[in-house]
């Protein structure tokens, strides 16, 4: 450090004027440190009301347990008018369903197709808004009937096969039969139809998938659901639309997975065979 001294000034007045700069020079760095420890201060405040907001925006996840039923085992939904339709997924529980779960109030619905699914509206039962069976208060109208014919076709080969189109056709229980023709032979899954048929055509090709959440005894309860558009939509905002693509099911169960949540083998079993398009919504 150097120290110049004037030669004008005697050696206490030199010394007076570094004495006057030294204490100019610690009030400036007294004032620095200060200003650095309210800096730090002011830091450690926010950082404090930060991590507090932090915790409070800080959801806990919520469990949301799997709802199981009766009609799990088949293909199934829920018409916009609120009645329970389900189909078979197979040769075996196509079997099922047509000898153990329809009565004869209901309505049976087919495809000329080999390999198609029944599907049967149950016409005395409806699901309310908890997901529970009640007692239905009306019969299926054109509404229903027209979903459920559309959902026979999408979840028939016809999906696979990338047609755009496929008649359907109902019939009452009473018309199907087990009983084959002189001479003829049916396999598992496979039933005669007796009688007049009245045919129907599906409105679009396409199916929404996702998942419905209720409530019971304060958890909350999820069930994958699949379906018509118009059906699915009645009973959840969360779900996506569907065509008849190239995306594999895998990939489409993961997008609904990532959106909705639910179990990919649930979502995966939800689904038509074949590839699949997402639509814009």
């Amino acid at each position: 450090m150097k120290i110049i001294l004037k030669l004008n000034k005697t050696v206490q007045e030199n010394a007076a004027i570094y004495f006057e700069k030294a204490k100019k020079a610690k009030k400036k760095l007294d004032g620095a440190l200060e200003a650095i420890e309210r800096s730090r201060k002011n830091l450690e405040k926010e950082k404090k009301k930060y991590e507090k907001d932090q915790e409070k925006e800080k959801v806990k996840p919520v469990k949301r347990e799997v709802k199981k039923q009766w009609y799990d085992k088949f293909r199934w939904f829920v018409s916009s008018e609120g009645f329970l339709v389900i189909g078979g997924r197979d040769a075996t529980s196509n079997e099922i369903v047509i000898k153990k779960h329809t009565d004869k109030e209901d309505v049976v619905f087919h495809t000329d197709m080999s390999g198609s699914p029944f599907f049967v509206v149950k016409s005395n039962t409806q699901i309310n808004d908890e997901g529970k069976e009640v007692k239905a208060t009306k019969k299926p109208t054109k509404i229903t009937l027209q979903e459920v014919s559309d959902a026979t076709a999408s979840f028939s080969r016809a999906w696979k096969l990338g047609m755009s189109t496929l008649e359907v056709f109902h019939v009452t229980p009473e018309q199907v039969t087990k009983t084959a023709n002189p001479g003829e032979f049916l396999p598992k899954g496979a039933f005669m139809i007796r009688g007049k048929t009245t045919y129907l055509k599906p409105t679009k090709m396409q199916v929404a998938v996702g998942i419905k959440e209720t409530e019971e005894k304060g958890k909350k309860v999820i069930q994958v659901v699949s379906g018509p558009v118009s059906a699915i939509s009645k009973q959840t905002k969360d779900f996506i639309v569907l065509e008849q693509g190239r995306d594999k099911v895998s990939d489409i169960a993961k997008t609904v997975r990532k959106k909705f949540g639910g179990e990919l083998d649930d979502i995966i079993r939800a689904l038509p065979s074949g590839g699949f398009r997402l639509k814009k919504r």
